[in-house]
Formats: structure tokens, sequence, C-alpha cells
């Protein structure tokens, strides 16, 4: 038990270290790795511009004029709702136009009934809303030099909201086979996404799963390694860029701690 906690007390001063050294420019990596699957699909809004007028008209029979609104929609909203984002200019707005996105795509691609990629665009709106938390000001006194009691309670439960939604993330890469890898990645990520939902250990937790997520990626969603012409590929690049994306709400969590509905807090209280 002492060496447990020996363990863990090095591991929480690793990732506070961590922290401290990336603290300038990890709020700019997250923000940038969150927008990433946005960025990569407003891109290929344009590429494919002719493949997704095509897609939309042949999918729903709405013709030539519908078709070409949905991809332009979707190429300005996102591309515009990125840079926003990036350059901090109105992320209110940016993340109600991203968060848009999400919910047209849910229906235009008639992916509302399959939970695999429904659960990974949940854990995309927690990742946006761990972005709209950042833009939140803590709330300020209305006497000057005097701290506020209070909490900012908008940006409290997006934090809430946005960390139990990164845990859908999770659930998304869990296979039912009988292997020794696929139960430690079942117990082992499980436990961690637990502990990030209530706000155990946070930091520490996601930033684990940084790593985890991480080398996963890399090494699952290869689709660099696949050749252009095969359809393969745009779906490993899809899945490569929604776990980039909730990596960066992970990292924005590392970045902003749990927030004030969370065990860490409340252990501050006691």
């Amino acid at each position: 038990m002492q060496n447990q906690n020996e363990f863990l007390s090095r591991a929480e001063e690793f990732a506070d270290q961590f922290l401290r050294y990336s603290k300038n420019y990890l709020p700019h990596v997250a923000r940038l790795c969150l927008v990433s699957t946005f960025l990569e699909d407003g891109l290929r809004m344009w590429w494919q511009w002719h493949e997704q007028r095509e897609y939309m008209d042949i999918s729903w029979g709405c013709g030539y004029f519908l078709a070409t609104v949905f991809v332009l929609v979707n190429l300005i909203g996102q591309l515009g709702g990125v840079f926003m984002v990036l350059f901090r200019k109105k992320v209110e707005v940016a993340c109600g136009l991203l968060l848009f996105i999400v919910v047209l795509q849910t229906i235009a691609y008639q992916i509302l009934w399959d939970m695999q990629f429904l659960f990974r665009n949940l854990a995309l709106v927690g990742g946006l809303a761990l972005v709209l938390a950042e833009s939140k000001k803590e709330a300020r006194s209305i006497f000057a030099g005097v701290p506020s009691l209070g909490e900012n309670k908008p940006k409290t439960y997006l934090m809430l909201g946005g960390r139990i939604l990164l845990v859908f993330m999770f659930l998304t890469l869990v296979r039912f086979e009988f292997s020794v890898m696929q139960i430690f990645q079942i117990v082992i990520g499980g436990l961690l996404m637990a502990l990030v939902a209530v706000g155990y250990k946070t930091k520490l937790s996601a930033f684990l799963l940084v790593l985890w997520l991480t080398v996963f990626n890399v090494y699952v969603n290869a689709w660099w390694t696949i050749p252009s012409y095969k359809p393969m590929r745009d779906f490993l690049k899809y899945d490569f860029f929604q776990t980039l994306s909730v990596i960066g709400g992970l990292l924005m969590l590392i970045s902003l701690g749990p927030g004030g509905v969370s065990m860490d807090e409340h252990k501050k209280q006691w």
C-alpha cells in the first residue's frame, strides 16, 4: 500500500512538472488538437467538393442546389469556427457554430443510430464544452480589490459536462475480445475514464489517457500507410482526427483542471 501511494505521488509530481513546463503553450496545443477534426473535414469539403456534393445528392435525393448548400455550409462553418477558436475570436459563437456542424453531420450522414460514431461525436461535444469553459472569465466582485466568493457557475457546469462527455470516446474503443491486451485496455482505460468523469486525480488521469490514446491513435489509425485509392484511408483518417480532438479535450482538462464540481475540488474543503 505504501509503495502504491509512493508511485501515485511520483506520478502526480511528474504530471505537475509537465504542466508547469508546458503551461504557456499547452492551451494552444490543446485547442489545435481539439479542432483538428473540423479542420481536416473542412479542407476535405474543399478537396472533394464534387464527391461530397454527389454523395449528398444520391443519399438524400435533395438535388444539386441543396447538396451544394450542405457542402458549402460545412466548409465555411468548420474552417470559420476553427479560425475563431485558434485565434480566440468570439469563442462562444465559434463553439455554437461547430456544435451545429456536429449535429448537422450526425443527421445528414445518418449516424444517429450508429453508436460508435454517435459516441465519438458526443466526446467531440465534450471537447467543445471545455473550449467554451476556457473562454469564460472568472467571476469578479462588484467591489474593487475584493475577491469574489461565488463560483463561475457556467464555467463549472461546462467543465463537468465536458469531462463526462469525453468518457464516450473510451466506449468506442472497447472490443469485447478475450485477450490479455484487450482486458488490460478495458480495465485500465475504464478506470482512468471513470476518474476523469468524477474529477478525482484528474490531471494525472487525463495525462495518462493522453499518452495511451496517442500511442493507440498512431498505431491503430495510421492512415498515412494506406494508399490514397483505398477507401480505408479515409475511414482511418476520420478516426485519427476524431481521436486527436478528444486528446485535445484531455489536454485542455490538464490545463484548466477539473472544475468546481469534482472530487479534487471537494478534497480541498475537507
